[in-house]
Formats: structure tokens, C-alpha cells, sequence
């Protein structure tokens, strides 16, 4: 079973019990087209990938848990660098497999200003690959992914420096060329 199957299952609701074996689909790799995503965001809006496409590149952060300690550094480190982040342009979220609910507690308790995803059925987050096996929280794995939806890279050393995750993210989507700025 391959992704294209997964997203499949994702696009229609279909429950990803009922696919077996379930494939990992960490195996998503810089030149992969990004699977689409629909999720609510803290500020109670739904976000798709899709949304973007043709218009802005997206930086998709993955965190494990709202309410812990590098979770929350990691968020504060976005909002803190959000001077260096708005003005290039690019969408970014980050995004966990809590509820929307807690998530929207989460940022508000951070004052955080951009979205953070919800994904509490882990639909989305097996298609990232970033639960899998018998990880119940999602690894803390950043993808950065192009105006066509190609992925472009993927971070998977946050754990390391969630204190500068925000300006990590500004001077990797610089370096990649995925900014309005030139």
C-alpha cells in the first residue's frame, strides 16, 4: 500500500483501520509532492494545502503536545520570530495531533499569531509520516514545501533547537528560495 492510497483514504474520511497493513509513510522525501491536508486551525478556521497552491509556500511544523515543554518553546520560538517571518511571504503553521480545542487553549495561553493545526484522528499526521508505529504523538518534524506543493525539505532535527525553530524556519525558507523576498 503506498501514499497515494493513504491521502486517498484522507480525502474521502475513509478510516485508516480499515486499510491493512497500514503503511508508514515516513518515507517522504525533498521532491515528493506534499499530500493535501484539511485542518481546523486554533483560530477556528479550516486550512488546506490545497489553498496555497500557486500562491504561497507552506512551512508545516509538527510538534508532539500541546502543553509541554519544548512544544512550547518551539511555539513561542515562531511567534517571537514572526517580524522576521511575515514579511516573506510564506504560510506557516504548526500542527500536532490534538484536539482543536486544546489547541486553541495552547495558543491562546502563548498569544501565539499565526494558526496551529489540529489533527486528533491522526489521519493527516500518517500521511506526514510522523505517527507511526506505536508513536501516539506526532514526531517534531518540519516540512517546507513549495508554491506547487513540492516538498522542498524536511527538518527532522527540531528536537535539537526548539528555542529557535522560528528563526530556523526564516532562514530555511530563505535559503530555499520559498520567500516573495529576493
Amino acid at each position: 500500500m503506498n501514499r497515494i492510497v493513504l491521502i486517498l483514504a484522507a480525502t474521502f474520511g475513509l478510516t485508516l483501520s480499515l486499510l491493512t497493513p497500514i503503511a508508514r509513510a515516513d518515507d517522504l522525501k525533498v521532491g515528493d509532492k506534499a499530500p493535501d491536508f484539511s485542518l481546523v486551525g486554533s483560530d477556528g478556521k479550516t486550512y488546506t494545502l490545497a489553498d496555497f497552491k500557486g500562491k504561497q509556500a507552506v512551512v508545516l511544523a509538527w510538534f508532539p503536545k500541546a502543553f509541554t515543554g519544548g512544544c512550547t518553546k518551539e511555539c513561542k520560538s515562531i511567534t517571537a520570530s514572526s517580524a522576521k517571518l511575515k514579511p516573506l511571504g510564506i504560510a506557516y503553521f504548526t500542527a500536532s495531533v490534538d484536539t482543536p480545542e486544546v489547541n486553541k487553549k495552547f495558543a491562546e495561553s502563548l498569544g501565539v499569531d499565526y494558526p496551529i493545526l489540529s489533527d486528533p484522528d491522526k489521519t493527516i499526521a500518517l500521511v506526514y509520516g510522523v505517527v507511526h508505529g506505536e508513536r501516539k504523538v506526532a514526531e517534531r518534524w518540519t516540512f517546507y514545501i513549495d508554491k506547487d506543493g513540492i516538498i522542498k525539505a524536511i527538518d527532522k532535527g527540531v528536537q535539537k533547537k526548539t528555542e529557535t525553530a522560528g528563526d530556523d524556519i526564516a532562514a530555511k525558507a530563505k535559503e530555499l528560495g520559498l520567500t516573495d523576498q529576493k
